[in-house]
């Protein structure tokens, strides 16, 4: 069944937030011991104390329920740093992801890609909410960086984004190498040797 493509009700007067709260922990944590298919809106409401009336008031399927939870946890989980330097801060970022995206609460990601290859509605969908979101975080670190003069001017900060967390996603989705706080390092690294300007290079050559 298709998923509709519709945003969850905005909050209103007649909305609890303490119920809302509810309903998204009670899912995170089905989540972390169910896969998404046979996580029920039925499971949801006995969990959370909220009725399955309201949460369908509020949702239109248990997906969104399970896309909002995702997004609430992850929000908890994976922040964004300010060390004082752009490549610390896309590293420390980068780990926190790595823990989050292979822990029981983040293996929902691969999940809701699944679910997209046969609802191109919800990956839509899945796009607008998630990437757009994470984007605009992680661009916050970029920007400091050009800021602060640490990145050379006229990178393309999209395609640099896509080199830093590309290889997480693909590592993620294959399986064909580590994820761990070690190769988070190196593959900021990595990026970061071909952007950082010339002088930030020969400062971090003279502290080898």
């Amino acid at each position: 069944m298709k998923t509709l493509l519709i945003e969850p009700k905005r909050r209103g007067r007649q909305r609890s937030l303490k119920a809302e709260s509810a309903v998204l922990t009670a899912t995170s944590k089905l989540l972390e011991n169910n896969c998404l298919c046979k996580v029920t809106t039925e499971a949801i409401a006995l969990l959370s104390g909220v009725s399955k009336a309201t949460i369908y008031k509020w949702w239109p399927n248990k997906t969104l329920v399970a896309l909002d939870a995702f997004l609430m946890r992850m929000s908890h989980d994976v922040p964004t740093p300010d060390t004082g330097s752009a490549q610390k801060d896309f590293t420390e970022q980068v780990k926190s992801l790595i823990v989050f995206y292979t822990s029981p609460a983040g293996r929902a990601f691969c999940q809701f890609i699944a679910e997209g290859q046969s609802d191109p509605a919800f990956l839509a969908l899945f796009r607008e909410r998630f990437l757009k979101s994470r984007r605009n975080d992680v661009r916050v670190i970029w920007q400091r960086g050009i800021a602060r003069r640490e990145i050379r001017a006229g990178m393309d900060s999209e395609i640099v984004l896509d080199l830093i967390y590309g290889p997480i996603i693909y590592r993620l989705l294959v399986g064909h190498g580590p994820l761990n706080a070690k190769e988070a390092k190196t593959l900021v690294s990595a990026v970061f040797a071909g952007i950082q300007r010339s002088s930030n290079l020969a400062v971090s050559s003279s502290q080898r």
